[in-house]
C-alpha cells in the first residue's frame, strides 16, 4: 500500500501524492518553446519530483538528459578539463543506467575526450561533441541539470553557462544551428543572479551569463484542490470516514502549500498520532489531528528549520525587523536589492507582494516565533508567572482564556506606573504584547501552538490564534487609541469568529489611563461574547 514520503523523490505508484501533471504540462510548453530557465525553490520544495514527472512527459517527443550534479565531485570545478570529462562520465553513465539514447559514434568520442591527460582537454571539445549529437540526432535534446547549487560558486561553471549561451544566441540569429531544445537547471539558488565576476579581475564583472533565461513564475506550491485529491485516494484505501475537504483547507492554511510540509502534516497523522495520541486512524484525521501534527512538526528537528534558523540567526538586521513585526505590528517594506531579504526569499522562507515581506506560512512564523521568544529578555519571567498559575488554566483539555488574561493582568500591576509616561509608552509599544506571547508559550508548550495572523499585524493591534487540543482561541492584542479604535477591533474580532466559527472571542488592551481599571469584562456584541481584558 502506498505511503505518505518526505524522503526523495516522491513516486506515482508507491507514495500519496498531490497531482502535479498540470504544472507538468504548464513546464512543457516552456520546452516546446525552446525555452532556457531555472527551477528555483526552497529546499524541499518537489522540485525533483518535478523533474522526474517532466523526464517522462518529454521522453517520447525529445531526447532528455537528466543529470544531478551531486554526481560530481567538487574537484571536478577545479579546472575546464577536470569538468568536461566529469560531464562526459556522467553522459555515459546515464546511457548504461538511465535509458539515454547515446549514439555508439557519440560514445565512441566521449570515451576518447575521457582517455586524454586532464590539462590536455578544453570544454570546447566537450561542446564539439555536442553540436555534432545534435546534428546527428533526430529528435531535439534538452538537457535538465538537477542539484545546480552545488556548481554555482566555480568558475568552470560560468565557461559553461558561457558556452551554453553562445550556442543559443546563435540559434536566435540563425535558427538552422543547433543546440539544446532547452536547458533546466534546478536548484536553490537562482541561475541568473550569478555574474562572471568570480575572478578578481574587474574585465570579468560583467552581465551574468544566464541571462538569456527565461523566466520561470509557475506556482510550484500545492493547491487546497491538489491536496484533497490527494486525500481522497488515501481515503478510498484506508476508509476514515474524514472530511477531506476540511482537512485540505487547514493544511493549505497552515502551510501555504509547501510541498514538505504539507507530506510531513500527512505522514505523521497516518504513522505517528495513533497509538499515542489518538486510538484510531478516524480519530486521528480530524482537526484535532492536524493541529497536533503541527505541534509536533514546530518543534521537530529537519534539515528545512535548521536552514531557516541558520538564516534567521545569521541576519540579524532582518531577524530584528520579524521580531518588531511579530512582537509590536511593525511591517517589512519589500527592498527588490536587500541581500537578506533575496537569501531568506530564494530559500521560501519569506514571500511578498512587491511592497510588503510576509512570513511564507504559518508553520515558519510558528518556529521563528518559538526561537523569538526563547531569545526573550522576558522568557524566564513569564515563564515563572504562568508556571505558577498553570493548573488553573486548563480545564477539560481546554483553556480558561479569561482566567489566563486575568493572572497575566494581575502579574503586570506591580510593575507599571502609568504615573511616568515615557516609562508606560515603552511597556504598551515594546514590552506588553512580547510578554504576553511569552506567557502564552509557556501555557501551550507541548500541546497547543499560536500564530499572528498576518492580515492584522498593524501598529495599533494583531490577533493571536492560538490552536490547543483542536479548539481555536482568537485573542485581539492591542493598545488603547481611544473608543473609535476599540471599535475598529471588535469589529475585525468579530469577523475572525464568525470566519472561525466561535462564540467567544478575547481582546486585550494595553491602556494608558489611570482612570481605566485593570482587570476582565465581558461585552456581549450580537450573539457573540468577548472577554476584554484591560491591562
Amino acid at each position: 500500500m502506498k505511503e505518505y514520503n518526505t524522503m526523495g523523490t516522491c513516486i506515482p505508484s508507491k507514495h500519496y501524492m498531490v497531482d502535479i501533471s498540470d504544472k507538468v504540462a504548464e513546464i512543457k510548453e516552456l520546452v516546446d518553446d525552446g525555452k532556457y530557465f531555472s527551477i528555483d525553490r526552497g529546499r524541499q520544495y518537489g522540485k525533483t519530483t518535478t523533474l522526474v514527472a517532466l523526464h517522462q512527459a518529454l521522453q517520447e517527443q525529445y531526447v532528455v538528459i537528466s543529470l544531478d550534479f551531486r554526481n560530481i565531485d567538487d574537484s571536478c570545478f577545479k579546472n575546464s578539463g577536470e569538468f568536461s570529462k566529469a560531464f562526459a562520465n556522467l553522459l555515459l553513465y546515464s546511457s548504461e543506467f538511465d535509458c539515454l539514447a547515446l549514439p555508439e559514434n557519440i560514445k565512441e568520442m566521449l570515451h576518447a575526450l575521457n582517455e586524454r591527460k586532464t590539462q590536455d582537454v578544453k570544454m570546447d571539445e566537450l561542446f564539439r561533441v555536442l553540436r555534432k549529437w545534435f546534428i546527428e540526432s533526430s529528435k531535439p535534446i534538452v538537457l535538465i541539470i538537477d542539484e545546480v547549487d552545488s556548481a554555482t560558486i566555480n568558475q568552470v561553471f560560468m565557461d559553461f553557462l558561457a558556452q551554453l549561451r553562445s550556442l543559443y544566441l546563435k540559434r536566435v540569429r540563425n535558427p538552422k544551428v543547433r543546440t539544446f531544445q532547452s536547458v533546466i537547471f534546478a536548484g536553490v539558488s537562482d541561475v541568473r543572479r550569478l555574474r562572471s565576476g568570480i575572478r578578481d579581475e574587474d574585465s570579468h564583472k560583467v552581465n551574468g551569463p544566464w541571462n538569456i533565461a527565461a523566466d520561470f513564475d509557475i506556482d510550484m506550491s500545492l493547491s487546497e484542490a491538489g491536496i484533497m485529491g490527494m486525500l481522497d485516494e488515501y481515503e478510498a484505501d484506508h476508509q476514515t470516514g474524514m472530511d477531506t475537504g476540511s482537512i485540505a483547507r487547514m493544511i493549505r492554511e497552515y502551510t501555504n502549500g509547501y510541498p514538505f510540509l504539507v507530506s510531513r502534516i500527512c505522514q505523521l497523522i497516518d504513522r505517528k498520532l495513533v497509538p499515542e495520541a489518538f486510538p484510531t486512524l478516524p480519530k486521528a484525521w480530524t482537526a484535532a489531528g492536524v493541529e497536533k501534527a503541527v505541534n509536533m512538526i514546530v518543534r521537530e528537528s529537519n534539515t528545512l528549520f535548521e536552514s531557516l534558523m541558520g538564516k534567521i540567526q545569521n541576519y540579524d538586521g532582518f531577524r530584528n525587523r520579524l521580531q518588531s513585526m511579530l512582537f509590536k505590528g511593525e511591517s517589512i517594506d519589500y527592498y527588490p536589492d536587500n541581500y537578506e531579504q533575496g537569501q531568506l526569499m530564494m530559500y521560501g522562507f519569506i514571500m511578498t507582494d512587491g511592497q510588503k515581506v510576509r512570513i511564507a506560512n504559518r508553520i515558519f512564523e510558528m518556529r521563528i516565533l518559538r526561537y523569538l521568544i526563547g531569545e526573550s529578555a522576558f522568557s524566564s519571567e513569564m515563564s515563572r508567572e504562568a508556571e505558577t498559575h498553570k493548573p488553573e488554566f486548563i480545564k477539560g483539555g481546554q483553556l480558561d482564556a479569561p482566567l489566563i488574561m486575568t493572572r497575566f493582568i494581575d502579574s503586570q500591576k506591580i510593575i507599571r506606573n502609568i504615573y511616568d509616561e515615557e516609562a508606560e509608552k515603552k511597556f504598551i509599544e515594546d514590552e506588553g504584547r512580547e510578554k504576553f506571547l511569552a506567557y502564552i508559550s509557556s501555557i501551550i508548550n507541548g500541546v497547543g501552538t499560536y500564530n499572528v495572523e498576518g492580515q492584522s499585524t498593524s501598529g495599533n493591534r494583531m490577533d493571536l490564534i492560538i490552536h490547543y487540543n483542536g479548539m481555536r482561541y482568537v485573542i485581539e492584542i492591542k493598545a488603547w487609541h481611544g473608543e473609535r479604535y476599540n471599535e475598529d477591533g471588535e469589529k475585525q474580532i468579530i469577523e475572525y469568529l464568525d470566519r472561525f466559527n466561535l462564540r467567544e472571542g478575547y481582546m486585550l488592551s494595553f491602556i494608558f489611563d489611570e482612570n481605566k481599571k485593570p482587570g476582565v469584562n465581558q461585552i456581549h456584541i450580537g450573539n457573540k461574547l468577548l472577554h476584554e481584558g484591560i491591562v
